[in-house]
């Protein structure tokens, strides 16, 4: 049923807060500013009847796997319209499709493209302007397929094509990341302002925009991070060991995670952010190989012991990579 749009975002929002909690979704909904609760192959968040919430297909690899619950200091209206849920409020707003590959004859380009456009077709009516910030991919199979033929190849150029001209301005930061069973579906979901953010590069790796060919026909769309328009906190994209444009440590589990702190760090300086990674830098770890998690339990506990991080398990877009990180860094 098609609700009620989502009235025009406010001004100067300062940035929601995103936490990692254990909490009840029925509890987190009640709270006052929630603007989206995700969960991690969660039936409590599945079965939840709120467009603020979204089970994703991506099995927790702690005990006890979080929620992530977005908050602002504001009064949140939610609704669905035209096949997007979403959430606003003080001056934010969470927007998210999900999309069936079974109606797209298992061809994730053209499910891609769909997605985007449902989505950015929403964002544009959005009264005031609509300036996404951060935006989340996940896809079944994303490694399926030799050369142009892979999943993500197709993706990428689906979903540019979704795009049109919504993003001419320049991309968000992103993450696309591979569910690793089989789900039927592409869920993209963002977190859009009233306001720009700045785009923020990384000097140690190559705009993904600019990749070469070799990478498919169409190279991935996204800035490495956002800084959000209250200068606030930083959106950092989906983090792997590349430098440059190539993949290091192949196979090196231990090397991948140093490689992903320092280009993560590496953004930190460039955004002008304090440096290093602590309790207010909450971070998403994507790992290929459940057998993995001892690994990067201890490589948090002995190299950053006071960071908040949810472990999940999911495929990277390069076969060789095994780790890949996102997440934010507040001021």
């Amino acid at each position: 049923m098609t609700q009620a749009r989502p009235a025009p975002l406010a001004s100067a929002p300062a940035a929601p807060r995103i936490d990692y909690t254990f909490a009840p979704t029925a509890e987190l909904l009640c709270q006052p500013g929630t603007l989206a609760v995700l969960g991690f192959d969660d039936v409590d968040v599945a079965g939840a009847d709120d467009p603020r919430c979204l089970s994703l297909a991506l099995p927790g690899l702690d005990v006890r796997t979080a929620r992530e619950h977005w908050r602002v200091d504001a009064l949140v209206r939610h609704g669905r319209s035209d096949g997007v849920n979403w959430a606003s409020g003080g001056g934010w707003l969470f927007a998210g499709v999900c999309i069936s590959e079974g109606d797209h004859g298992d061809d994730i380009g053209g499910c891609a493209e769909q997605a985007y456009r449902i989505l950015c077709t929403f964002l544009s009516a959005q009264a005031g302007g609509c300036h996404v910030q951060r935006i989340w991919n996940y896809l079944d199979r994303i490694n399926e397929g030799e050369g142009d033929a892979e999943r993500y190849k197709h993706f990428c150029s689906g979903r540019l094509r979704g795009m049109g001209t919504f993003f001419d301005a320049g991309f968000p930061a992103a993450t696309a990341i591979g569910q690793p069973h089989a789900s039927g579906q592409l869920t993209v979901y963002c977190l859009a302002a009233d306001q720009s953010g700045e785009r923020i590069e990384n000097p140690r790796q190559m705009s993904a925009w600019r990749y070469p060919r070799q990478y498919g026909r169409t190279p991935p769309s996204f800035a490495r991070a956002m800084l959000l328009p209250a200068r606030d906190a930083l959106a950092i994209s989906g983090t792997a060991a590349i430098t440059g444009h190539t993949s290091r440590h192949h196979d090196d589990l231990a090397a991948q995670l140093a490689e992903v702190r320092t280009n993560i760090e590496t953004l930190l300086v460039s955004a002008g952010l304090p440096a290093g990674l602590d309790a207010a830098a909450p971070l998403k770890v994507y790992l290929r190989h459940p057998q993995d998690v001892e690994q990067v339990a201890e490589f948090f506990a002995r190299g950053l012991p006071q960071v908040p991080y949810v472990l999940l398990q999911g495929d990277v877009c390069r076969r060789e990579l095994l780790v890949e990180i996102d997440g934010w860094r507040y001021a």
